[in-house]
């Protein structure tokens, strides 16, 4: 099995800064209907990667992991809508399913934290971004598109970070 899949991206990030502006980059290209998926073990930078992605969205808004409400919602002057959802405590994918996803993802993009929980009540074509805890400030992302959008937003993303033409 390779280490990753052939499509994919791996980025590290050296601190927490610098993950927090790698969701910068991310966030000022999400558009409505977006979906972002993260996993990754407690500590990885999941909330501190959502923090730049909000920030790079346009919200001002402080960003915490909704872990007791589900569901945190982001707004922007234009009336479009972030939404942040933390599965965490989610059963599984028929207890997702129940929150109406797909009006989450029609007022805006929409960003799930534990992801895998519920994977199968969420959409095929997604961004999927995999964090691993590396050293103290150091973390790996490992980000695969699926879908087309999101093959042309994870190479747009890659020219914003790497300046890449």
């Amino acid at each position: 099995m390779p280490i990753l899949n052939a499509n994919a991206v791996e980025l590290f990030s050296n601190s927490v800064d610098q993950s927090r502006r790698l969701g910068i980059q991310l966030g000022s290209m999400l558009q409505v209907g977006d979906l972002i998926c993260l996993e990754g073990d407690l500590g990885t930078g999941k909330t501190t990667l959502m923090q730049g992605i909000a920030a790079g969205w346009g919200s001002a808004d402080s960003v915490t992991s909704p872990t007791f409400v589900l569901i945190k919602i982001y707004e922007r002057g234009d009336e479009s809508r972030l939404a942040h959802m933390d599965a965490y405590r989610l059963e599984g994918p028929a207890e997702a399913e129940s929150l109406d996803l797909d009006a989450l993802l029609s007022n805006g993009p929409l960003v799930v934290e534990w992801a895998e929980k519920i994977d199968g009540a969420l959409p095929d074509e997604r961004l999927w971004l995999k964090l691993f805890w590396v050293e103290e400030d150091r973390r790996r992302f490992e980000v695969t598109p699926f879908g087309e959008r999101y093959e042309a937003l994870l190479e747009e993303f890659q020219e914003a970070v790497f300046g890449l033409a």
